[in-house]
């Protein structure tokens, strides 16, 4: 069996499918990518058991048909390291055997069966569909991701929720810390349902659509949901659990707001960051058109306060949030003024941006600090 290809396409397709594939893994045969030739077609499948990305490879000169298996590792090494040029993949169909000719040299790797590689679970006959177009799930996605829990304590909260309605789907992910709900309006499922999709997945994910241009179909079932955009298949299992109520927490009556610059605001509170404390404290007071940015660490006996423009016309107002939450929250923001709105100084500080789209709601939840009395 025999196939050509172009070592830049087989490349990306190799780097894509990779991304599931785990080094940890206890099941051997997991650590190779799955190669079915068939009907002039080359299928790679790469697993982890709980999550599989399927890519179509375009191939030339196609002569007969195997499934086969080989090492990611190598596989993928060797093509990081070869210039763009026409190679040819030759299988021995007992041994599997696989040399790859290129225009100078020839390497040859252990094959396996491909008969030992997992089959696909199927999914349930009632799915739920929808289609996407490709550009909207890395936009929705990159702005909640960050915001997203690393405790394995809390499997719920290392995921983003996808909730989504006849008109609408919403992005929400927390930490518990901070949370990000994001709703895109541009898209209309006319279907209901939710889903909780790991983080690992979603940036696969958008890595993958990033460059498509082709809308992406979304299925799902009662446990697990699948993405088809192009040449690619991403399916996963996603997380069990109920979500927490994600809108009760967002304070809705807020009649304290500011409108800063983000960059700037960014830049005082990394450079005030330096002094705090080991806990984080940073402190925030609010007059008329200045905040005052303050940090101080006693142990040191070091501390620092800078002052800030900003839109603001209210009584004086005093709140703390921690170093690194600003920092995140302020990075993911790729515009160029925020406001911050404040019910209480005991009570979440809302971050959002100044102008959003029509079809757009985004905000950002940031839980406050205690400020020590002095």
């Amino acid at each position: 069996m025999k196939f050509s290809v172009s070592s830049k396409v087989m490349l990306a397709h190799l780097s894509a499918v990779s991304k599931v594939v785990s080094t940890k893994s206890n099941i051997a045969i997991l650590s190779n990518f799955l190669f079915v030739v068939k009907d002039g077609k080359l299928i790679v499948t790469g697993t982890d058991k709980e999550s599989t990305i399927v890519a179509n490879v375009p191939v030339e000169d196609v002569e007969g048909e195997l499934s086969f298996a080989i090492s990611v590792k190598k596989l993928l090494d060797l093509f990081k390291e070869m210039p763009e040029q026409g190679v040819t993949f030759e299988v021995d169909e007992n041994t599997f055997e696989t040399s790859i000719r290129c225009l100078n040299g020839e390497f040859k790797f252990a094959g396996l069966d491909g008969a030992e590689f997992p089959e696909r679970e199927a999914h349930e006959e009632d799915l739920f569909s929808m289609t996407i177009p490709a550009a909207e799930i890395p936009r929705s996605l990159d702005k909640t991701i960050f915001a997203a829990g690393t405790d394995p304590m809390r499997p719920v909260m290392m995921g983003i929720l996808w909730d989504i309605k006849e008109d609408s789907i919403v992005f929400v992910s927390s930490d518990t810390h901070k949370l990000a709900r994001y709703i895109n309006k541009s898209v209309k499922p006319n279907i209901q349902g939710s889903f909780i999709l790991p983080v690992k997945i979603a940036a696969v994910l958008t890595s993958i659509l990033e460059k498509q241009e082709q809308d992406v179909v979304v299925s799902f079932d009662s446990k697990s949901v699948m993405f088809e955009a192009g040449d690619y298949l991403l399916e996963c299992r996603f997380i069990n659990g109920k979500y927490p109520n994600y809108n009760a927490v967002i304070p809705q009556n807020n009649p304290y707001e500011i409108t800063v610059d983000k960059n700037a605001l960014l830049n005082v509170v990394k450079r005030v960051s330096i002094f705090a404390t080991d806990g984080g404290l940073i402190q925030m007071n609010i007059s008329n058109n200045q905040l005052l940015l303050k940090a101080t660490d006693p142990e040191m006996l070091s501390n620092a306060e800078e002052r800030l423009a900003c839109e603001y016309q209210g009584e004086d107002l005093s709140i703390g949030f921690h170093k690194d939450r600003l920092i995140e929250v302020l990075n993911s923001f790729n515009v160029d003024n925020i406001i911050i709105k404040i019910s209480d100084p005991a009570r979440p500080g809302l971050f959002l941006p100044v102008e959003q789209k029509e079809d757009e709601d985004w905000v950002v939840l940031v839980m406050p600090m205690m400020i020590p009395n002095v």
